[in-house]
């Protein structure tokens, strides 16, 4: 019995272990639409990256995957998968999601790592500039560098960069600034700029350097290792409307840096009384993480001159008030390991990009066996004329049906070329017309050699193929569950009506109150301010006179509330008048309660968004009922469990 019984175990297991392996076995069947083991483990899997996978995790996402499989399906059966739409969304997607599979990984690599190299560095440099289009012809091209050179000689002769860059550079900036730059890193200007800039040794002009806004001269301040990130808190007052408002913001950021240094109140706690950010108030001042070129110059250097977790800065002023900073953490520049996706990623939407794609390019020439017939492209080049540039070519007719362009699964003819040539219209001189030719059928050959490599993706990647049908699928979802349930609900206003009134009791208002809060700086203040509400003053002008001395004295807020809205409206009885004195920390808040608002059952456009979230619920609760009767669909559930 015991060998029998670890037989079958045996057995049960490689019966198991083959299911398993088996990646095209149907999991779920819709009408007799089978899908595949490999499409749902894969679509699990992203959505499930951390879960413990058990019969029961697997079992619920199967119902969800199946309502997901029964719009779609829904979606094609109404022909959204032929209209132009779809079809313009779907080939944009693809486009973006083919760029990593149209790329040379090597090289890629090589230009992710070089970018991490420069990350470990932070550039002082300033640049001159002479402008000079992309596409421009060779003697204007000529006449900007002629320029460029004359000023870099002034330079190496004794003449001030900054003075040159006044006089001299076409950035309109230069005229303030002296065309100079500020510290940067990798990715914050072009990449022949920032290469060039690494390049250079300071106290030393480059070359002239070419990018897409003209020739550029560079001159290096300053090289410093990466700041690395900070976190940190931060106070601000911003100047207000009235008059003097520049003098009260400095005196009410000194009065909060005096409270600082007395003990007084914490960071956290003045934050959240006095700063101007309400966001980071909030959270006692604190802000995400930044490094260099994510704040303004002043206020990142006095960051970054806090030596310390904890130590914060004297007052200081930016563009945008007054300001106290806080360190709260730093970390220096983090490893590649840590930072190369992040990297890569903005390699991909860099220029740098262009430099995998050449070198793509010749691996794909070397893998289709690409030649260009030179024989007969000389021909071509020895005849050309002006007329070139308007797409017109000489060609004998016996040439018209020769080979020009070869590679593995296609030929290009001499016609048509010629007929390529017709189809881009009028081109600007920039070249003479035999380099115009030569570049215009290596851009033909190249791209023709980038489609014909695109059209096999998905049958040479697995992944892409299942990316690419999770994103058709994608569109056809949103576009039915719009038609169906999101602009429904919206365009339905009968439909909408009827359900609110017979869920109205799900839409009510609490007991509210129109309310003024008072929050004063000391039982003598709040006094003051009880006093002066007696004799008939408005708020306005009891913060107008009791802020003259201090701008901390009193902080007055007023609105329509509930009583989750803020927690000190629990705090007293609600009855129109002035409330007890209410303690908060060290504060005294008073509040004016004005009218006190029963509770009452909200308007239809008092909670239209809720209600049309409510509505949009019920429909496509009744629309997955009416597909799972209309629909078959079978699970395999053999084939699901084996994902564990």
């Amino acid at each position: 019995m015991k060998v029998k019984s670890i037989a079958f175990l045996c057995a049960l297991f490689v019966c198991v272990a083959s299911i398993a392996q088996d990646k095209n076995a149907a999991v779920l069947v819709v009408d007799g639409e089978p899908t595949s083991l490999e499409e749902f483990e894969n679509i699990f899997r992203k959505n499930n990256r951390d879960s413990v996978i058990t019969s029961q995790s697997l079992d619920e996402y199967m119902e969800l995957f199946i309502n997901f499989k029964l719009k779609v399906k829904e979606a094609r059966e109404a022909g959204l998968d032929t209209v132009k739409k779809f079809k313009t969304e779907l080939d944009g997607y693809r486009a973006q999601l083919a760029r990593p599979y149209l790329t040379d990984a090597d090289k890629l690599n090589d230009l992710v790592k070089e970018a991490y190299e420069n990350y470990k560095q932070e550039v002082h440099a300033a640049h001159i500039l002479i402008k000079v289009d992309a596409n421009a012809s060779p003697a204007d091209t000529a006449k900007a560098y002629a320029k460029i050179m004359a000023i870099r000689e002034r330079i190496t002769k004794g003449e001030e960069f900054a003075a040159l860059a006044k006089a001299t550079s076409e950035d309109p900036s230069a005229k303030e600034n002296a065309g100079d730059l500020g510290y940067f890193t990798a990715f914050q200007m072009v990449y022949p700029f920032e290469k060039a800039a690494y390049q250079t040794k300071v106290g030393e002009v480059s070359m002239p350097i070419r990018t897409r806004y003209g020739y550029h001269l560079i001159y290096v301040f300053d090289k410093r290792q990466a700041r690395g990130e900070i976190h940190a808190a931060h106070i601000v007052v911003k100047p207000k409307s009235e008059e003097n408002s520049e003098a009260n913001a400095e005196a009410k950021i000194q009065e909060i840096y005096q409270k600082l240094l007395s003990g007084e109140s914490t960071f956290e706690e003045l934050a959240a009384k006095y700063s101007d950010d309400p966001t980071s108030a909030k959270k006692g001042g604190e802000l995400p993480w930044f490094g260099t070129g994510k704040m303004v110059l002043e206020f990142e250097d006095a960051a970054f001159e806090l030596k310390n977790n904890g130590e914060y800065s004297k007052p200081f002023k930016t563009a945008f008030g007054w300001h106290i900073v806080k360190r709260l953490e730093y970390r220096p520049l983090a490893p590649f390991e840590s930072m190369e996706k992040e990297i890569k990623n903005k390699v991909s939407k860099d220029s740098r990009a262009e430099q995998t794609k050449k070198s793509f390019i010749e691996k794909l020439k070397k893998e289709y066996a690409y030649s260009i017939d030179e024989v007969e492209l000389n021909k071509l080049i020895e005849k050309a004329d002006s007329n070139a540039f308007e797409g017109k070519l000489y060609v004998s007719k016996k040439s018209l049906e020769k080979p020009l362009i070869k590679m593995n699964g296609l030929t290009i003819t001499v016609s048509e070329f010629n007929e390529f040539m017709r189809s881009k219209g009028r081109s600007k001189p920039v070249m003479t017309p035999g380099d115009y030719v030569r570049s215009s059928a290596n851009k033909l050959g190249e791209d023709k050699l980038l489609q014909l490599e695109d059209a096999k993706l998905e049958e040479k990647y697995t992944p892409f193929r299942l990316l690419m049908k999770e994103y058709r699928e994608g569109i056809l979802l949103f576009e039915m569950t719009d038609q169906m349930v999101w602009s429904k609900a919206v365009k339905d206003t009968a439909g909408l009506a009827n359900y609110y009134e017979a869920h109205k009791g799900n839409f009510v208002w609490p007991e509210r109150a129109s309310a003024v809060i008072y929050t004063c700086s000391n039982a003598d203040i709040a006094k003051k301010v009880r006093k002066m509400i007696k004799d008939g003053k408005d708020k306005s002008t009891i913060a107008g006179e009791l802020n003259k001395e201090s701008q901390l004295n009193l902080q007055v807020q007023d609105g329509i509330y509930a009583r989750e809205d803020n927690a000190l409206l629990s705090k007293v009885n609600w009855q129109v008048g002035l409330s007890n004195d209410i303690a908060d920390n060290d504060q005294i808040v008073l509040i004016e309660f004005k009218e006190i608002i029963p509770p009452a059952t909200k308007k239809l456009d008092e909670a239209r968004g809720m209600i049309t979230s409510e509505y949009q619920t019920f429909l496509e609760q009744e629309w997955i009922s009416v597909m799972r009767k209309e629909h078959k669909y079978t699970v395999n559930k053999e084939v699901l469990h084996s994902i564990k």
